[in-house]
């Protein structure tokens, strides 16, 4: 399987967005594709897809290629279950199938009784969802994907990670969510001014060759403006001289057929935005004890209780539809329903940024004019740098905020929020419309605040050195963890492996227990519908259960075997690693390794989960 991208032109209007464009897509290839908001990302993926038509160029596919394709905006179907959406691109001649579908379902975050809720009853989120576990049960060659994290949790965008790694197609993503793009792709494609960059390498290492092609562009545009200021000083000089007309002439010439160098990125390393100083607030910003809240039957959460001190910052994180953004709401006295007690501390002054605080902003204003406003100080000479941070960059910054997009809506009562003296900090996924940049940006700002924060997110690069603690939201509870994102990753997974375990316990004892345990195993039944004549009813049961055990030790010998390799791995990772810190001007070879290493642990830590789970499918029938 191949696709050739060959010498693409696209333009809107007569203004060129890709100005030719040429690659090629492998087999297997796992591609981030990157670039400034309003590059062309989308259309390139549309293009590719079929859905668009270049103005010139050609886009080669083998005939037979499957291409899944999941854009930011969608039509779904009505009037069907989510069982039968997802049934019509089932191969129902595949007996596995069935399985399939429902590991897919589970693994995007559905529960097993919402598969026959009608789709119109999920919410835009989910139906994402369903796009999604449709294109993934297709199985297609070549899967495109526009930000498809944007409506996932963290434990469904893992799922979604691993199913990447380990399938047997080609892929290229669109995602503002640096750790997803660094654990699924392997080659970057930057998109800047029409043109396209090519690097072998995953995302962070794109980032610091990009930082070394913006210093060499730097440096040759500015050579190239000195002998431009240079030339037209001599043209200047000697314009009216009748024996300078010759060499005045050529260099008019040489001028006009110049090729203008563009520095195709800014530079935003010396940007710092800090909050304001935190006026001081009481020891504990947020005090909950015992709080329940349900909707009708629904309980969302019961017998929360925690306390927030000053200057912690913590996340809430879980499954979509498991009450984080109820409780911000609760906390915030937007939603007073509920039972127990939320106690907001002494001098607590909150900055609330939810999806919604965008349309509180004043239609009327300009861009500018709506940070102008709430700036002090020295912020002021700097609106401009800061508007460009957020993408507000040009002629953005006099557009009036009625006829902005959601998304630059959410950025501007971002910015704004960035300026407001509080000391407590809730923000509802505020990165959902923001680019790397922005994020990394926001992220300092929020690591040099003084004050409290609580942060509902999904990302985990943006959360990772910022929160120190963690509250996991599920199953109508809310339980405490210490330490960062990843710590708690790190006990999530630790947590499955302990239920593994346990499923295999109970699978084998049994075989291995007492002597009455092992009479009830073997004690005679009555005969089942369909068992052989020739055994009696005992020797059938001995029979089976012997070939059960059969399978449940070769079952627990594949998952023993993988458990092995992991710690295999880790270890040559945990050497390489040591070596790559120690030893100077290192061969690319070892980063290679190194990258080849981090890829089989996440493919085999993704077949040991298969292989739990048929360990405990095996253990349970």
């Amino acid at each position: 399987m191949a696709l050739s991208v060959e010498n693409i032109v696209k333009e809107y209007n007569s203004q060129p967005v890709l100005a030719g464009i040429t690659f090629l897509v492998n087999r297997r290839d796992r591609i981030a594709l990157v670039g400034k908001n309003g590059a062309g990302k989308t259309t390139l993926l549309r293009l590719i897809a079929g859905e668009e038509t270049p103005t010139s160029g050609h886009i080669s596919r083998d005939a037979d290629m499957r291409i899944g394709y999941l854009p930011q905006q969608m039509v779904h179907n009505e009037g069907t279950t989510l069982r039968e959406e997802v049934d019509t691109v089932r191969d129902k001649d595949d007996p596995k199938s069935v399985g399939q579908m429902e590991r897919v379902l589970t693994g995007l975050g559905f529960e097993r009784t919402d598969f026959d809720r009608p789709c119109s009853e999920f919410s835009g989120g989910w139906r994402m969802r369903i796009e999604l576990a449709k294109i993934l049960l297709q199985q297609p060659d070549l899967l495109l994907l526009d930000e498809p994290t944007n409506h996932l949790d963290i434990e469904s965008i893992q799922w979604l990670e691993d199913w990447i790694q380990s399938a047997p197609c080609a892929a290229i993503i669109v995602s503002h969510d640096r750790a997803f793009i660094d654990n699924v792709t392997t080659r970057t494609i930057e998109i800047s001014l029409g043109r396209i960059y090519d690097y072998n390498v995953p995302y962070s290492q794109f980032v610091t060759l990009r930082q070394e092609r913006h210093e060499q562009q730097v440096r040759a545009y500015e050579n190239q403006q000195k002998m431009i200021r240079d030339t037209e000083e001599f043209i200047e000089r000697f314009r009216y001289k009748a024996t300078k007309s010759v060499q005045v002439q050529s260099r008019i010439k040489q001028l006009n057929k110049l090729e203008r160098l563009e520095v195709d990125l800014e530079d935003n390393s010396r940007l710092r935005m800090k909050f304001p100083p935190a006026p001081r607030s009481g020891d504990f910003p947020v005090i909950a004890d015992d709080v329940r809240k349900a909707f009708g039957n629904h309980v969302v959460f019961d017998h929360v209780t925690f306390t927030i001190r000053r200057g912690e910052k913590v996340a809430f994180v879980g499954k979509n539809g498991e009450g984080k953004t109820t409780l911000v709401r609760c906390i915030m006295n937007e939603l007073t329903d509920y039972t127990g007690t939320l106690k907001i501390g002494h001098n607590v002054k909150i900055g609330y940024f939810a999806q919604n605080q965008a349309s509180l902003l004043d239609g009327e204003l300009t861009v500018f004019d709506t940070i102008d406003r709430v700036a002090v100080g020295d912020i002021r000479t700097r609106i401009k740098d800061i508007l460009g941070a957020f993408m507000f960059g040009g002629e953005a910054i006099d557009k009036r905020v009625k006829v902005l997009s959601g998304g630059e809506r959410s950025r501007l009562a971002m910015i704004r929020l960035l300026l407001e003296p509080v000391n407590l900090l809730i923000l509802d996924e505020p990165t959902n419309h923001l680019d790397m940049r922005s994020k990394d940006v926001l992220k300092e700002a929020l690591q040099a605040f003084d004050g409290t924060v609580i942060l509902v997110s999904h990302d985990r690069d943006f959360l990772d050195g910022i929160v120190s603690k963690v509250y996991e939201f599920g199953g109508g509870k809310v339980r405490e963890h210490l330490g960062g994102i990843y710590d708690w990753l790190q006990y999530k997974r630790a947590t499955r492996i302990t239920d593994a375990d346990k499923a295999i316990d109970l699978a084998l004892r049994p075989l291995s227990g007492s002597p009455i345990e092992r009479e009830r195993v073997t004690t005679p039944r009555p005969m089942r519908e369909g068992q052989g004549a020739g055994l009696s009813t005992g020797a059938a049961d001995y029979a089976a259960q012997k070939a059960k055990a059969a399978e449940l030790r070769k079952a627990q010998k594949a998952v023993s075997q993988a458990e092995e390799d992991i710690s295999h791995l880790e270890q040559q990772i945990l050497d390489i690693e040591q070596i790559l810190a120690e030893v100077e001007g290192q061969s690319p070879e070892n980063f290679e390794k190194y990258n080849r290493l981090k890829r089989s642990l996440e493919q085999r830590m993704y077949e040991w989960e298969i292989l739990s789970e048929q360990l405990a499918e095996i253990a349970e029938n």
